[in-house]
């Protein structure tokens, strides 16, 4: 059964209630006196991970750039949060951090992130844009296709499925923010158009995380500890509110974190450092662990079509999928948000071909820093050019000097959180730092010792 199609004038229409789709929503409610946004799932009141997200389970941090377009886009944010529990980090001063094996040197910064649950900040942001003005979000209801007009030149709205019951609702832009699962590919065919090409990497990532509750006064830092070409398991532990720690271990291919207790502390034991595996042993857990497999990374290259229906955004995932090891994924998000308020605040003529420009632009620096980690690990099907063969050891000389030199660190992460271009690692002032330490240290790498976690 068809309802009559329902909608206003001057409206949009945003696919997902997940941090992408809000972010999309907030810079829409902007432009448009009104903005709905459709969910499948059941929107939970309590911040509680939900069937649609099933990476809420899994250990959350907002990078630095992330909290700074976010506080922009919703002012008190910060605050707010730490309110209700997260806590605000300096990135290199409040973490210990390993790369190749190595431990990075702490040193206070101006790099600022939060430490919590994804339902919290989800559930935080959807409250926030649900008091807009205009803005109206419903759940338990699944958009099953875009509607068009006759010629198909201009999508003009959405088809829903709730209740039973399916409903055209007319808006003058559609925003894809539907995630890894989105039938972009599938809508746009059957409208005519030929999908975008795709850039995919297959690291067979999975992951699993356990909570655990955190003792009254732990101050005990997060500990994140990356893979390294010799062992290709890692793992993250931070705090998260409730007074719990998340702990999330990675792994490639076959070699992958179980959601059996026992396999998930042994699984600890053997990465590069035991610093987590020493933490958990004495930490007491609130559950088993949960597990995700995410297979592949995709990037949807829709700047590049030279033909596009008009009043049609594919955004955040739907756009481009990130290997979560790497954290990018709600930054770049945030990112794309700013891009498409600069260019709703220049027109709505051509918006399409002009935001998957800019979003491009954003991706890129993420993008090449996702693939080029995931391609030093030699079980991992992509092409290596002489370019990410070169870029990935240099990275291993900035890893060594970042033992020593906090300032080799600083540039590190600060690259790391896209606070800056991958580029400023190779500025004279950084470069030098490197060279002058490689030179000094000869080619054997000096072991670095575990501190400050202990069984």
């Amino acid at each position: 059964m068809r309802e009559t199609p329902v909608g206003t004038n001057d409206s949009a229409v945003v696919i997902g209630a997940g941090i992408g789709g809000l972010l999309a929503a907030r810079v829409l409610s902007d432009a448009f006196p009104r903005v709905t946004v459709f969910d499948r799932d059941e929107l939970p009141a309590a911040t509680v991970p939900r069937r649609g997200v099933p990476q809420g389970h899994q250990a959350q941090a907002l990078l630095a750039k992330g909290c700074e377009i976010v506080e922009e886009l919703f002012p008190g944010f910060t605050d707010d949060l730490v309110g209700r529990g997260a806590t605000a980090l300096d990135i290199q001063q409040d973490a210990r951090w390993y790369f190749g094996g190595r431990l990075l040197r702490a040193a206070p910064s101006e790099l600022r992130a939060l430490a919590l649950s994804r339902p919290l900040l989800e559930g935080y942001l959807r409250e926030r844009v649900a008091a807009r003005t205009g803005v109206q979000i419903n759940a338990s209801s699944e958009v099953v296709g875009l509607l068009a007009e006759e010629s198909n030149r201009s999508v003009r709205g959405v088809r829903v499925l709730r209740g039973g019951a399916e409903q055209d609702f007319d808006a003058d832009l559609v925003v894809d923010a539907s995630g890894r699962g989105n039938r972009g590919e599938t809508w746009l065919r059957s409208l005519g158009y030929e999908p975008p090409q795709e850039e995919r990497v297959e690291p067979k990532l999975a992951y699993s995380t356990r909570q655990y509750r955190r003792p009254p006064g732990d101050d005990t830092e997060p500990v994140i500890v990356n893979a390294t070409v010799t062992c290709p398991r890692g793992g993250i532990a931070v705090w998260a509110e409730g007074e719990r720690w998340l702990v999330t271990l990675t792994g490639m291919g076959d070699d992958t974190p179980s959601a059996d207790p026992e396999e998930f502390t042994a699984f600890a034991a053997d990465l590069a450092k035991p610093d987590i595996y020493h933490l958990i042993r004495r930490l007491e857990p609130l559950g088993p662990p949960k597990r995700m497999r995410i297979p592949a990374s995709v990037r949807r290259r829709y700047e590049r079509l030279r033909s596009l229906p008009d009043g049609y955004l594919a955004f955040a995932d739907a756009l481009c999928q990130f290997n979560p090891v790497y954290a990018q994924g709600v930054t770049v998000a945030a990112a794309e948000a700013m891009e498409l308020r600069h260019c709703l605040a220049q027109g709505r003529d051509k918006l399409a071909p002009r935001f998957f420009k800019a979003a491009s632009k954003v991706i890129d620096a993420a993008w090449d820093m996702s693939v080029t980690g995931d391609l030093a690990y030699p079980g991992v099907v992509g092409q290596r050019t002489g370019r990410i063969r070169f870029i990935n050891g240099y990275l291993d000389w900035v890893h060594a000097a970042a033992e020593t030199d906090s300032v080799v660190g600083n540039a590190f992460l600060s690259v790391a959180n896209l606070m800056t271009p991958p580029q400023f690692l190779f500025s004279p002032p950084i470069l030098g730092r490197v060279l002058r330490r490689r030179i000094g240290r000869g080619t054997g790498a000096r072991p670095v010792a575990t501190a400050g976690i202990t069984e």
